[in-house]
């Protein structure tokens, strides 16, 4: 069972969250030949505040 976990900065829109997790399911069927119904998409969210770059905050840059 694939399990994929996209982790990104900052919040995305239902509507992008679904295009996210047809596009993965669809390339893990495509390319690894695995069951749509067996791959899992977890999608974190973190707030910006939450991510350190380069020494500074990502919601300072």
């Amino acid at each position: 069972m694939p399990y994929i976990n996209l982790r990104i900065a900052g919040e995305l829109s239902r509507e992008q969250k679904q295009k996210i997790v047809a596009e993965f399911t669809d390339t893990m069927v495509r390319i690894a030949c695995k069951p749509a119904e067996y791959v899992v998409v977890a999608i974190d969210e973190k707030p910006e505040e939450d991510w350190g770059w380069g020494g500074k905050l990502l919601d300072e840059l």
